[in-house]
C-alpha cells in the first residue's frame, strides 16, 4: 500500500522526481512549485484515495457476511444511488452546503436507501433472501439513479453531478480529510471489531443463534457501520462501484472465511485498488484525467458477471 501510495504521488500530469517527492514531505517548502502540487494536491487525494477504497471494501465485506449474498456491494445494492441522489437534491435547492453537511446530507440518503431496499426485500411471502436483496437493491439503484439524472436535467446540474456520477478523489483537499478521516477510520474498526460475529452470521443465522449470538442486533449493527461507511465516501468521491464486491472475495481466497482477517485484509487490498486506479485515471492520458469510477469498472464489471455465471443456479 505505501509503495502504491509513493508511485501515486511520485507519477501524474508532471513527472517528478523521487528526490523531490521525499524533501517536499520532510522539508515542504511553499515557494517551491513542485513541493506545492505534492502537499495540496497529491498528497490529500492519494490519502483520500487510500482511505476511502478501504472504507468501500470494508462495507462490501460487512454486507457480504451479514446477508451471506456473494454479490452485496454499497453500488450494486443501491446504497451509493441513494447517497447521490440525495446530494443531486442538496445542489438543486441548498447549493452552498459546507462540506460537513453534504456528509450528513449523503449519510442520510445512504440509510434512506438502505432502509427501502429492505423493505422491499423483506415484503413478499418467504421474507429477505440473498436473491431478493440483490433484485430489490438493484430496482432501488435504477429508481434513484433515474430521479438525480431528471434533477440534473431540470436544474441545469449536469455538469455539477458528472463527478458524482463517475467519481473521482480529485477534489479532496486537507479541509475534506478532516471530516472524513476520523468518520471512517472509526468505523473501519468498528467493522473489525464486528469480524467473529460476522463469522458466525456467514454460517447461517440458525447456526449464530445456536451459538448464543443476538442475530438481530449483530445484523442491524454491521449493515450500519456498512452505510456509514459507503455514505461518507460516497460524499467524498462519488458512487465508485465494484470496490466492495471485488475486494472481500479475493480477501477470502487469501486467507480463508474468517473475517477477522478477511476485514482487515479488504481494507488494505481495497486502499490498494482505489489509490493505483487514481494513478491509473491521471496517468492514461495526461495531462487529462479519466473518471476513477471508469477505471475500477473495468475491474469489476467482468468480476460480477464471473460471479453472476458461477452463482446462476440460485438466481
Amino acid at each position: 500500500m505505501l509503495i502504491s501510495m509513493f508511485l501515486a504521488v511520485l507519477h501524474g500530469a508532471k513527472e517528478l522526481t523521487i528526490h523531490t517527492v521525499m524533501e517536499a514531505i520532510t522539508a515542504y517548502d511553499p515557494k517551491i512549485t513542485a513541493h506545492q502540487i505534492i502537499h495540496e494536491l497529491r498528497l490529500p487525494r492519494v490519502i483520500g484515495a487510500a482511505v476511502i477504497g478501504a472504507a468501500f471494501a470494508v462495507a462490501g465485506a460487512l454486507m457480504q457476511g451479514i446477508t451471506r449474498n456473494p454479490l452485496a456491494d454499497s453500488g450494486i445494492l443501491g446504497i451509493n444511488a441513494g447517497a447521490t441522489f440525495v446530494v443531486a437534491l442538496s445542489f438543486a435547492f441548498f447549493p452552498n452546503l459546507p462540506y460537513y453537511s453534504l456528509i450528513l446530507v449523503s449519510f442520510s440518503g445512504a440509510v434512506m436507501s438502505t432502509l427501502l431496499i429492505f423493505a422491499l426485500g423483506s415484503s413478499t411471502p418467504g421474507g429477505l433472501t440473498p436473491v431478493r436483496l440483490t433484485i430489490s437493491g438493484a430496482v432501488v439503484a435504477a429508481l434513484l439513479s433515474s430521479l438525480s439524472s431528471g434533477i440534473a436535467i431540470y436544474y441545469d446540474l449536469s455538469q455539477d453531478l458528472a463527478f458524482w456520477y463517475a467519481g473521482g478523489v480529485a477534489g479532496i483537499k486537507w479541509l475534506h480529510l478532516r471530516f472524513l478521516l476520523p468518520i471512517l477510520l472509526l468505523a473501519i474498526m468498528w467493522a473489525a471489531a464486528l469480524g467473529r460475529s460476522v463469522s458466525l452470521l456467514s454460517l447461517g443465522e440458525d447456526v449464530a443463534a445456536n451459538l448464543g449470538m443476538n442475530t438481530k442486533r449483530i445484523q442491524i449493527t454491521g449493515m450500519a457501520v456498512a452505510v456509514i461507511l459507503a455514505g461518507v465516501s460516497v460524499s467524498a468521491v462519488g458512487a465508485v462501484g465494484f470496490i466492495g464486491l471485488v475486494i472481500p472475495h479475493i480477501a477470502r481466497k487469501v486467507i480463508g472465511v474468517d473475517y477477522r482477517l478477511i476485514i482487515p485484509l479488504s481494507a488494505l487490498l481495497g486502499a490498494i485498488l482505489l489509490v493505483l486506479a487514481d494513478l491509473g485515471a491521471r496517468t492514461v492520458n495526461p495531462p487529462k484525467e479519466l473518471a476513477i469510477g471508469v477505471m475500477v469498472a473495468l475491474v469489476g464489471v467482468p468480476f460480477f458477471l464471473y460471479l453472476a455465471r458461477r452463482e446462476r443456479r440460485n438466481l
